[in-house]
């Protein structure tokens, strides 16, 4: 029986290689916005956003993130509610590493006050035969998917957030069980790494055993002012690292 993180990889790549396959392209607008709090705020010397800080709304964090104008060589599609409210119902076994969990699946850290999300996978190159193209969408199915999850706070809400993550990345770097539509997957272990952009960024790899199959995934977080920008990437094994998807966003973010 595949396990729910295989399920949903499967599920999220057959929704992008049919839209491959039409050569179809779209960008999200808005999503529901998640109700979870953040686990307890954990000091950062990072730079400070402004006490004053207002939180962006799903309208302005729409005109931000990535569009297929943005991202040229990617199919860019919206995440359905479906998928978003599969994320908000992940879980781990440890307290600890929920915030961790969150950045799976285009949830938010914590209570965000406007949100935005899309998702983008590299399309054939113009011009290619139907048989290429046909191809690329069956080579989407095992290849690496991004999701993009721009969440704004009030006040010191996304600094909270942020350093939620980061505690919990190192709290759990020695694994835990990640519970999606009931069935559990464990996630041998946590690596952070560093990351560029933004006030402060970090970079998490997670990996698992999928049935005898390495799988990962991998996750760029980062802060600019009172806004976090989720950035990722998941495969049938290996994911690639988002590397331009995360330059393009925080570009974007100014």
């Amino acid at each position: 029986m595949r396990t729910a993180l295989v399920r949903r990889t499967v599920l999220t790549a057959s929704a992008v290689s049919l839209a491959l396959l039409a050569t179809a392209c779209g960008s999200d607008k808005a999503d529901t916005k998640a109700d979870a709090k953040p686990s307890a705020a954990v000091s950062s010397p990072a730079p400070a956003a402004p006490d004053a800080a207002k939180a962006k709304t799903d309208t302005e964090l729409s005109a931000l993130i990535l569009t297929k104008a943005d991202l040229p060589d990617h199919l860019v599609t919206a995440v359905p509610k479906d998928e978003v409210a599969l994320g908000e119902a992940a879980s781990g076994d440890k307290a600890e590493c929920q915030p961790v969990v969150k950045t799976q699946g285009t949830a938010t850290v914590g209570k965000a006050a406007g949100v935005a999300r899309m998702k983008a996978v590299a399309k054939p190159k113009e011009g290619a035969s139907p048989e290429d193209t046909a191809a690329a969408g069956l080579k989407a199915l095992a290849g690496t998917r991004t999701s993009v999850t721009l969440a704004s706070y009030e006040g010191k809400g996304a600094e909270e957030a942020f350093a939620a993550v980061k505690a919990a990345a190192t709290a759990c770097a020695g694994g835990f069980t990640l519970t999606m539509e009931g069935e559990k997957t464990k996630i041998d272990k946590v690596v952070s790494g560093t990351a560029t952009g933004g006030d402060e960024a970090i970079a998490l790899t997670l990996e698992a055993d999928v049935e005898g199959t390495k799988v990962t995934t991998e996750t760029v977080v980062v802060r600019k002012g009172n806004t976090l920008a989720t950035h990722t990437a998941s495969a049938l094994g290996v994911a690639e690292k988002p590397t331009a998807i995360v330059a393009a966003q925080v570009k974007k973010l100014g």
